[in-house]
């Protein structure tokens, strides 16, 4: 199925070559599980990739070892358009939200969103208008004082999407960010996160086990094979028209989310017989 041209991706004018490659990544276990084998992906600025596939596929891996956050057993992770630090990372130009909001309890909404920018040796005072300006693409701008035990599960995950965005970094990496809220909260943050990759333009990588997630945020779509984790499909996805509410009952949505679902059915295996 070929779908039209995107009228909303932001990223058409800004791809000039890779921001991030994968390429031969595998990732052994010390209990030696293999967890990750051969996986290539090139990752191109402004593009909203979420990774798909069935749980232990190495979803997570991959994206932690992306983010330094653990090695590769073999194979190499390039970034052609970024400056490198000492320990191989992009500077300052990665940003992690985890399946967990992680907020310390004792630090109000602003405190919270002022720890990334703390560590870069920045003061609340100097940092102020960029965390309110943070808070408010979140929709929190009114929530500054108050405490993670005042707020709902979904306004925590925005305070962590803020908190990942106020370091202004190129790449967003979001591990099933919203699994474990429920399904109109996960519908309105899709929306939120869409939004905000719309307006900056910047890269994402995300992580999901929903087909319809998947296939309402993204731009590319890469469905992953069972342990050990390679790469089964990627193709892109592009709309003819404005991703909102009311395109997850358009026609062209059905579309989409059935051949992605065939996709991860051949990615996953058809059951045998009995």
């Amino acid at each position: 199925m070929t779908l039209p041209n995107a009228t909303t991706d932001p990223s058409a004018e800004m791809r000039k070559r890779p921001l991030v490659v994968m390429e031969q990544v595998s990732k052994v276990f010390s209990n030696g599980t293999l967890a990750l084998s051969g996986m290539s992906i090139n990752v191109e600025s402004g593009e909203f990739i979420s990774l798909l596939g069935p749980s232990g596929c190495g979803k997570s891996t991959a994206l932690r070892i992306i983010a330094g956050l653990g090695g590769a057993s073999s194979g190499r992770i390039d970034w052609p358009s970024s400056r490198i630090s000492a320990k191989g990372l992009p500077e300052g130009d990665i940003s992690f939200v985890f399946q967990e909001p992680t907020l310390l309890p004792w630090k109000t909404v602003f405190g919270n969103v002022h720890l990334p920018l703390k560590l870069m040796g920045i003061s609340k005072t100097s940092a102020r208008e960029q965390i309110m300006e943070t808070l408010a693409t979140v929709g929190l701008q009114d929530f500054a004082d108050a405490y993670p035990r005042e707020l709902s599960g979904g306004m925590k995950m925005r305070v962590s999407i803020a908190r990942a965005l106020v370091t202004k970094p190129k790449l967003l990496l979001m591990d099933e960010p919203f699994a474990a809220l429920d399904e109109i909260t996960r519908q309105k943050l899709n929306d939120d996160v869409l939004r905000l990759w719309q307006t900056t333009g910047i890269t994402v990588i995300f992580v999901t086990h929903s087909v319809y997630e998947s296939a309402y945020l993204s731009n590319r779509i890469v469905v992953m094979k069972a342990r050990p984790g390679r790469v089964h499909s990627d193709f892109p996805l592009e709309t003819s028209g404005e991703r909102d509410p009311l395109y997850r009952s358009s026609e062209e949505y059905r579309q989409v989310c059935e051949k992605v679902s065939l996709s991860l059915i051949e990615a996953i295996g058809r059951p045998e017989a009995h």
